[in-house]
Formats: C-alpha cells, sequence, structure tokens
C-alpha cells in the first residue's frame, strides 16, 4: 500500500515516523505522481489543489484534532473519507494547560502578581470550589478529557455541546436554547470547540457579555471562535478579569495586536496541546491496517457538521 505525506517542512518527520510505525507501507512524501496512485494520503493545511489530487485515496488522515485546516469540505472526493486524530497525546497536554489556567485563576494568582509589583502583604479570601463554576464549550475527546480532570479536582465543572453527553460528575448543557444559561452561570469558561460554520464567531459581545461579571476566558481551540475586539471591549470595560489565549486568527499573532500587551491578557504560542509526531503516526497506521482489513475506525469526519 501506498501513503503520500503532505506536510509542509514537517513532512520528511513524518515520513520517518510513519515508516517506523507501518514498516508494510511505501511512504513517499507528496508529488502530482505519487498523489495519483496512493492508497492513503496524510495532510496538514493543503491548498485546494492539493486535495484535489488526493481523489482517488481509500482515505484522508489529517494531522491534527480540528479539520478546520482543510478548508472547504466540499472539495473532498465524494466517498473519500476524511479522518481526524483522536488524541495521540493532545489530551494530556491540554488537561495541563486548562488546569494550569482554572488553578491561576481560582487561587488569584494574577491578583498576587499585581500586589508584589506595589509590595502589598495582602491575603485573600478563598473562593469556594463550588460555587466556582467551570465550563467547558466542547465536549469532544479533549473537552471531555478536560472536564473529567477537573471535576476531579472538586470543582463544579458543566459542558455545552451540539447534543447531549454523559460525562460522569459534569453536568452536560446541549443545543442553541441552552447556550446562554450555561454561560450566565460559568465563572471559568474554556473552550475547546471545533471551528465550523456554526461556531465560528460564537464569543462575541453578546455572548461574553452573558458570563459573570469577573469571568475568565481561555481560548484553546481556534481563533476564529472569538471576536477580537468584543473580548478586548469586554476586558476594558472591566466585566471579564482576564483571558489566557493560544490560538489567534492570523499565527503566528501580528506583532501590532494588542492581545500582545493587554495587561489582562496572557498569549501563548499555540502549545497547549502539540501534535505528537510518533504517537500520531502510530495510530494513523493502525487505522490503516483496519481499513485494509475492513474494519471500522475512529475519527471519521461528518462532513455536515464539520467534525
Amino acid at each position: 500500500m501506498k501513503i503520500v505525506v503532505y506536510a509542509g517542512d514537517d513532512g520528511p518527520a513524518w515520513v520517518r515516523a510513519l515508516r517506523s510505525a507501518l514498516p508494510e507501507g511505501e511512504i513517499h512524501l507528496w508529488t502530482a505522481s505519487a498523489a495519483t496512485a496512493a492508497d492513503y494520503a496524510v495532510v496538514w493545511k493543503p491548498s485546494p489543489e492539493i486535495v484535489a489530487s488526493f481523489r482517488r485515496t481509500r482515505a484522508i488522515f489529517n494531522l491534527g484534532a480540528g479539520v478546520d485546516a482543510i478548508g472547504d469540505l466540499d472539495r473532498l472526493a465524494s466517498g473519500v473519507p476524511l479522518i481526524r486524530l483522536d488524541d495521540a497525546g493532545m489530551a494530556e497536554q491540554m488537561i495541563e494547560y486548562v488546569t494550569y489556567a482554572a488553578l491561576r485563576c481560582y487561587r488569584d494568582f494574577d491578583a498576587y502578581a499585581e500586589q508584589q509589583r506595589a509590595a502589598l502583604w495582602r491575603p485573600r479570601p478563598r473562593h469556594s470550589k463550588l460555587k466556582f463554576v467551570i465550563g467547558v464549550l466542547g465536549a469532544g475527546v479533549l473537552g471531555s478529557a478536560v472536564a473529567t480532570a477537573l471535576a476531579g479536582l472538586g470543582f463544579t465543572v458543566r459542558v455545552w455541546s451540539r447534543s447531549r453527553k454523559e460525562i460522569a460528575g459534569v453536568a452536560s448543557f446541549a443545543g442553541t436554547d441552552e447556550l446562554a444559561r450555561f454561560l450566565a452561570e460559568t465563572r471559568f469558561l474554556a473552550c475547546l470547540l471545533p471551528l465550523t460554520a456554526r461556531t465560528a464567531n460564537l464569543l462575541d459581545r453578546e455572548r461574553l457579555a452573558l458570563l459573570p461579571r469577573g469571568a475568565y476566558v481561555v481560548n484553546v481551540s481556534r481563533g476564529g471562535l472569538l471576536v477580537d475586539a468584543d473580548l478586548l471591549a469586554l476586558l476594558d470595560a472591566g466585566h471579564l478579569a482576564g483571558a489566557l489565549l493560544d490560538v489567534f486568527r492570523d499565527e503566528p499573532l501580528p506583532r501590532e495586536h494588542r492581545f500582545w500587551h493587554h495587561p489582562r491578557i496572557t498569549v501563548t504560542p499555540h502549545v497547549s496541546a502539540a501534535t505528537l509526531v510518533q504517537a500520531s503516526a502510530e495510530q494513523i497506521a493502525d487505522k490503516i491496517r483496519r481499513l485494509n482489513a475492513g474494519l471500522p475506525v475512529a475519527g471519521v469526519v461528518d462532513r455536515a457538521r464539520g467534525y
């Protein structure tokens, strides 16, 4: 079987990892001729022309949990499944990142940092974990893992997603009708939704203003879910206490963007959950073997939903 990889400058590393994980396969970097003979494609941020070159493959694997980098999913040939990564080490990293943010907010570390700069010795009253409600937008593999970990620390945790989920110790909200109530009761909001036509600009001024005064926002999914100007306006007005942002509409984040120097915003360079090459290659290899054996695989994208 022939597998063709298109992954920009990282392509050679993916070829090496896949050759190690799938020694029975023929693994090559993308060329137009190789693409026409490929049984499987492994891609990251392909152009429309690259996507079109894989019209005869048995499946296309996307090197990430989100598939928005593919662009217009209608460009994919009908009958060719698009398969995303399930976890491959990303859940553990995401748990670490969001848990750090939640504890930093819950224990008032930003306030203590300000007091240190002013040489103030001023212990702050402790918050109640029951009243410090954590809301997780998105209850897929990563969102569910984050919600479960935070509930295990004793926090009151709720998730919101398109359909209701069953997660032990976590309340589930679902659908547009329940979003306002979910936001209104959330003290700490972590966004882990996929970027689709339905979720683009979801966190605009109207919805962010539903959060209680003093709420904190974390975005670790995609920058297009959040309206930058609306977040800044609510931070400047004092309605929101702060934000930790790992993803942006334009990456790298332009040097002139206000996020860099806003006193209530912390910026990280899309590091909340890096794709681990070898672990991901082994997952892809396992799925290719299952497909060759006529067995089902997890992670097949519903094109209508976009995830």
